[in-house]
């Protein structure tokens, strides 16, 4: 049997057995436990997943010359697995169930070996609904640089959170039963089983010939736009509360922060399905890096994050002092949650959980104007495009001409992802990063990420060079979209 046949014949747990896991044992290993605790959520306690780290505390902080040596813990009553999202390692200890190793049985340890290649803010999450249930924390790289910097590092690590579990959730969406909220649906145009609109199939609608690089999309706020009577679709899902650092602004984490000081604020959007804009209120800050990649730095005040993503900023606090509101505004909707900067002896105001304004409808305008510090070098690229596709009232979402994405090792691809569905496909490839090299068929050298926004009909070219063999999950991050069938895999064709 030729490899590639074997990588699309769905032998997983044959490839997983051929391949050498773990690839070495180091003696400096980290304790990394799945389990269960009890937080505070609207008053109510709620006991939900965790990864705890040795000291007790959510997430992990590594050296990247130490390398990635961890032993994983299941601590759970049921099996998981984690993805070790942002990192690069060998296909064998990536984080997809049967892709290709197994779940971790209750009470089973698994020892993960491999290099870092890169520094920066990445984050851990189940791969299951289980990420629902906040099965996900930090997972920082700092390089030698970043532990010389005198400046004070702050994690703000965004969930959104239901008492109910994600099966409920998930269940809802396919009866048309969810929230939806902030859609401007109406359902009296629609065909439920083919998403007509005024005659128009969107399900089946073939868009590939349309020439979208003529329509400047950049900047339009999509979310408003009427199609037959039905505007684009924001949220499926209402959730019971939105959290940062495992809190609401009804008890938010207040940080204590020098007068004058610098901060350096990791900010990591690791909702199921919410996207958010990150608001610093009175402060300005400098984006220096995107999705744990560092970008030509960019002075900003509010930051868009689609589910996923992250964000590095660097900011210097007034020489007076005083407390800083840091929001996440719920995109299309007046929630919002965050954190709070304090430095000594500041009043701290009451904050409630709901503003007077919805928060920013997401789109490409600030990805736009984006760079990456060190771009790829210019090659000849094999190009493809990817149809983003999907149905709303049957909640059916898929990939259209992504079943054989086949790879060469040390060619260059590119893939044009084309938004034909009316929900926003925050789009993640594992194993690698990616740049942004088109929006809407206009060029540019963009950032490097391994997370982007794809807002309904509209489209996004990613470049990336094939530099690590495997079948790698290529999905949106919309976790119930991916669970729903947006999943799909790009496989090389020798390992």
């Amino acid at each position: 049997m030729k490899r590639r046949t074997l990588l699309k014949s769905g032998f997983a747990g044959m490839l997983y057995a051929a391949l050498p896991y773990p690839l070495l044992r180091a003696e400096n290993r980290m304790r990394l436990t799945a389990g269960t605790r009890t937080i505070e959520v609207n008053g109510k306690a709620a006991t939900v997943f965790g990864l705890t780290g040795p000291d007790g505390r959510p997430g992990l902080m590594l050296d990247q010359e130490a390398g990635f040596h961890v032993d994983l813990v299941n601590a759970l009553s049921e099996e998981t697995l984690i993805h070790w999202h942002g990192l690069t390692p060998p296909f064998a200890q990536d984080g997809v169930p049967d892709n290709p190793a197994p779940m971790l049985k209750p009470g089973e340890t698994r020892a993960y070996d491999f290099d870092l290649a890169h520094s920066g803010t990445n984050w851990m999450h189940a791969h299951t609904l289980q990420e629902q249930g906040l099965l996900a924390a930090p997972l920082i790289i700092r390089s030698t640089d970043d532990r010389a910097a005198d400046e004070q590092e702050i994690t703000l690590f965004l969930h959104d959170f239901s008492f109910r579990s994600p099966e409920e959730l998930l269940a809802d969406l396919k009866d048309g039963k969810a929230g939806h909220g902030g859609m401007g649906m109406d359902h009296s145009q629609m065909n439920h089983d083919g998403m007509a609109m005024d005659g128009m199939d969107m399900q089946g609608m073939d868009m590939g010939n349309m020439d979208m690089g003529n329509m400047d999309m950049g900047g339009m706020d999509m979310g408003g736009m009427d199609m037959g009577g039905m505007s684009m679709d924001i949220n499926d899902i209402n959730y019971d509360a939105y959290l940062a650092n495992d809190r609401t602004l009804d008890d938010p984490d207040v940080i204590a922060v020098e007068k004058g000081g610098r901060i350096r604020l990791r900010v990591i959007n690791a909702a199921a399905s919410t996207g958010f804009t990150l608001d610093l209120g009175t402060l300005s800050g400098e984006l220096i890096a995107v999705d744990g990649q560092a970008i030509k730095p960019v002075t900003a005040n509010r930051v868009p994050l689609t589910m996923a993503q992250r964000a590095d900023i660097r900011i210097t606090l007034p020489a007076e002092g005083g407390a800083f509101p840091i929001l996440a505004l719920r995109e299309g909707a007046p929630e919002r949650t965050g954190i709070i900067l304090a430095t000594k002896g500041a009043a701290i105001e009451r904050l409630s959980t709901t503003a007077e304004a919805q928060g920013p409808r997401l789109d490409l305008a600030f990805e736009a104007g984006l760079s990456a510090l060190d771009p790829l070098a210019e090659q000849q690229a094999r190009e493809s495009t990817i149809g983003l596709v999907g149905n709303m009232m049957t909640y059916q979402w898929g990939l259209q001409g992504a079943d054989n994405l086949v790879a060469t090792r040390g060619e260059r691809l590119e893939f044009t992802l084309s938004n034909r569905s009316m929900m926003a496909h925050p789009m993640h490839l594992h194993g690698h990063h990616f740049q942004v090299v088109a929006i809407n068929g206009n060029r540019f050298p963009g950032a490097k990420r391994d997370t982007v926004l794809v807002p309904p009909m509209q489209e996004v070219t990613i470049a990336l060079d094939a530099d690590n063999p495997g079948r790698w999950a290529f999905h949106c991050h919309h976790l119930y979209h991916m669970v729903s069938g947006m999943m799909t895999f790009l496989a090389y064709d020798t390992i």
